[in-house]
């Protein structure tokens, strides 16, 4: 599932964000800190009870400039490993390229928000060929018009 890689804090933008879902089932306890962030040039979509992040390469969508609002989640201590191997299971994420990835794992530079650091991080974006719904108007899965799909297995 997972495969090697550095140790990065993660982008969460969906059901894994403080408050979702999903946090308490797959976060808590695994990090040591979660902080406001933004990822520019992405896009949001909604999909089925959770969101898929793509690059804005070519994208637009109406009335929003391209930016993800979420979360920079760092794991704690001695947790990296683990946090790593759960969030790829949960994002049905397989290695780079791989034919069955629903999110391929990938680095990029997130904004955070109390400082306006540019910090690295493992953003998981839609894989190719992933059906997407319509696009998340603001770029923030918690400001949407449908609330999210209760019982939603995963998402970032």
């Amino acid at each position: 599932m997972s495969t090697a890689a550095r140790e990065l804090p993660f982008f969460v933008y969906g059901t894994l964000r403080p408050g979702a879902y999903n946090h308490d089932r797959f976060l808590l306890g695994r990090t040591v800190a979660e902080e406001p962030a933004r990822l520019a040039g992405a896009l949001l979509y909604d999909g089925p009870g959770y969101p898929y992040a793509v690059p804005a390469e070519g994208r637009t969508v109406a009335g929003t400039a391209a930016g993800i609002a979420g979360d920079l989640v760092t794991a704690a201590p001695g947790a990296y490993g683990e946090l790593l191997a759960v969030l790829d299971l949960l994002e049905e994420y397989r290695g780079p390229g791989h034919p069955r990835n629903l999110y391929e794992r990938v680095e990029r530079e997130v904004l955070r928000v109390r400082d306006g650091a540019a910090v690295r991080a493992w953003v998981y974006f839609a894989a190719p060929g992933v059906p997407l719904g319509p696009p998340v108007t603001g770029g923030d899965w918690f400001s949407r018009s449908v609330p999210p799909t209760p019982g939603a297995p995963r998402t970032p």
